[in-house]
């Protein structure tokens, strides 16, 4: 007589499930905000860099063809914007042309306050994709990608 197995359910991955992750594998002081429900984490030794799309795409592709890879960057369908998030190794600044440039491409480094990641829950106001996920503790310099986004905009590209 054979025994009947128990049945096998898929695995369903929850909000906890998704912040442990991101804890435990990609080394992300993430919480889970208990208002929302949503997982957040506090910029400070992450920092971000958002972006247009367009830009993104291009920014993203010149990284991978010079080997930097993984590449963790957030998307905002809704807005039509890119999140990379970096080490907090940008420097300010400094050249006002290029604050100027930056400004005008939309472009926003977050040094702190709350970074939302994707859940696996739905939420209706905040809809956060992976464009590409982050899947270990790499991130790249926050300094390059500035660098890098510049490069793709109008005018000089000032040190």
């Amino acid at each position: 007589m054979t025994q009947a197995s128990p049945p096998t359910t898929a695995y369903t991955e929850t909000t906890r499930s998704r912040c442990e992750f991101y804890r435990r594998t990609c080394s992300l002081p993430t919480v889970i905000d208990p208002a929302t429900g949503r997982i957040t984490m506090k910029a400070g030794m992450v920092g971000a860099i958002m972006m247009p799309t367009d830009l993104g795409r291009r920014v993203k592709n010149n990284l991978e063809f010079r080997g930097i890879t993984p590449l963790p960057i957030i998307g905002h369908p809704r807005a039509d914007m890119w999140t990379f998030l970096v080490r907090s190794d940008i420097k300010p600044i400094g050249e006002p042309e290029n604050v100027a440039r930056l400004w005008e491409a939309r472009v926003v480094v977050i040094r702190e306050g709350d970074i939302a990641l994707p859940s696996p829950t739905p939420d209706p106001l905040m809809v956060r994709t992976w464009v590409s996920p982050a899947i270990s503790a790499f991130r790249p310099s926050g300094s390059v990608v500035v660098h890098c986004a510049l490069g793709f905009l109008p005018g000089r590209n000032l040190r």
